[in-house]
């Protein structure tokens, strides 16, 4: 799968659909048939659009090998393996489906984030606060990424 790359800002009209970017199309061009998997994301206030073999990749390579018969396991299964399954219509629009557009308060305007391998959709308000937040992202990115880099300078040696 390539990596996804790019920001969006799209409408959402009345009865919850967008139109799906060009851009990001283009780049998923092998995998729109299979259509696609959203979800709201368990960490931040925004929807998660999968890829459906990104999302069945996942399930496979994590979710499956939780413990059935653990009640923790159970939880995070359940919770990790629910999505709606969707597929362009026509016009190159997907649908967000009523509940999860309550869940993360979208309204008209959604911004699409890529995020490697999905599409993260959210409430342009949301992620504009969010944005807002004062947060030291050359420092985290420093520290974060210069130990991902040192860690490989060390097992070179």
């Amino acid at each position: 799968m390539a990596i996804l790359v790019g920001k969006e800002f799209c409408k959402v009209d009345a009865g919850g659909r967008f139109k799906f970017p060009s851009a990001m199309k283009k780049a998923l061009a092998g995998n729109i048939e299979a259509g696609f998997v959203i979800k709201e994301s368990i960490f931040d206030a925004c929807l998660e659009l999968y890829p459906r073999a990104e999302f069945e990749r996942e399930i496979e390579t994590k979710v499956a090998k939780l413990n059935h018969y653990n009640p923790q396991d159970r939880l995070l299964i359940r919770k990790l393996s629910e999505g709606n399954p969707l597929e362009l219509d026509g016009s190159d629009r997907l649908l967000i489906p009523v509940e999860l557009k309550k869940a993360k308060g979208i309204d008209k305007e959604i911004v699409l984030i890529s995020k490697i391998n999905i599409i993260e959709i959210w409430d342009v308000e949301t992620y504009n606060k969010m944005n807002a937040a004062e947060v030291d992202f050359a420092g985290m990115a420093a520290k974060r990424l210069g130990q991902i880099d040192g860690v490989e300078e060390q097992e070179k040696l």
